[in-house]
C-alpha cells in the first residue's frame, strides 16, 4: 500500500471507496470515543460540549451517549436548516461516539484519576487520542463533525466576526448551560479548549495531512455514485 496515498483525503468515486470509509469512519469514531471516555475520566472537568451533554445526562437521569446523541441530532438539524452540506459520516458521529463513552463506562476499562496531575496526564492522553482519530474521520471524507459544520454555518452568517470569537461564543455557551444543569467545570474544561485544537493540528502535521484540501462528499453526492454505479 501506498502510504502517502492512505494519508490523503478519499474520492470516494466508487461503492466500495464509500463504503470502505464509512467503516473507517465509524471505527475512528469509536476510538475517539475512547478519547473522551478518557478527558472525562480525568476527573478534572469535562471539555466544554462534554459539559453540555454530563448536564443533561444529570439532569434528565440518562446515559451520557443519550444525551450526546440528542444534542449531535439537534445541531444537525439545525445545520440542515442553515442549509450546510451534510455527510453519511454526520449521522455516525452524532451515534457513535456517544454510545462509545457508555460502553467504555459500562466495562469501566480505566479507573478515575485521584488527583489533579494524574487527571491533567489523562486529559492530555484523551486529547491526544481525539487529535488523530479526528484526522481518520475527516480522510473519510463523508463530512465534518455536526458542531464543526454548526460552527462555519454560524460564520458564514455572522461574516464581521472572526471566527475565533464565534468559536469561543459556541463552547462558552455549551459550558454555561452545561455548568447551570450540573455538568463538571474544572481546570479540564479550560485545557481541552485551549488544547484541542492545537493537539489536533499538531496531529494533522505530524502525518502531512492538510484538511483544507478535503473536498467532503454530500449525503446527494454519495447518493449519486451509488446510483451510477450500480447500474
Amino acid at each position: 500500500m501506498d502510504f502517502k496515498h492512505f494519508l490523503g483525503p478519499s474520492k470516494n468515486q466508487t461503492i466500495s471507496d464509500i463504503v470502505s470509509n464509512i467503516i473507517l469512519a465509524a471505527i475512528a469514531l469509536f476510538i475517539n470515543g475512547f478519547g473522551v471516555y478518557l478527558t472525562m475520566q480525568a476527573g478534572i472537568g469535562a471539555s466544554p460540549w462534554d459539559v453540555f451533554n454530563l448536564g443533561l445526562s444529570k439532569t434528565f437521569g440518562i446515559l451520557y451517549g443519550t444525551a450526546s446523541i440528542s444534542v449531535s441530532l439537534t445541531i444537525l438539524l439545525i445545520d440542515i436548516l442553515m442549509k450546510e452540506p451534510i455527510g453519511i459520516a454526520m449521522f455516525i458521529d452524532a451515534i457513535v461516539v456517544g454510545k462509545s463513552v457508555d460502553f467504555f463506562n459500562y466495562i469501566d476499562l480505566v479507573p478515575k484519576c485521584e488527583n489533579t496531575f494524574s487527571g491533567m496526564i489523562m486529559m492530555l492522553i484523551g486529547l491526544v487520542i481525539l487529535g488523530y482519530t479526528q484526522f481518520l474521520y475527516m480522510k473519510a471524507s463523508l463530512g465534518c463533525g455536526p458542531r464543526d459544520t454548526l460552527l462555519i454555518g454560524l460564520k458564514k452568517r455572522l461574516k464581521k466576526i472572526p471566527i475565533g470569537l464565534v468559536s469561543i461564543g459556541l463552547l462558552s455557551t455549551a459550558t454555561l448551560i452545561g455548568f447551570i444543569l450540573g455538568g463538571p467545570v474544572g481546570i479540564g474544561t479550560v485545557i481541552s479548549a485551549l488544547c484541542q485544537g492545537p493537539i489536533m493540528q499538531l496531529a494533522f502535521k505530524s502525518l502531512s495531512f492538510d484538511a483544507t484540501l478535503i473536498n467532503h462528499q454530500s449525503i446527494p453526492e454519495s447518493v449519486k455514485v451509488i446510483v451510477h454505479k450500480a447500474a
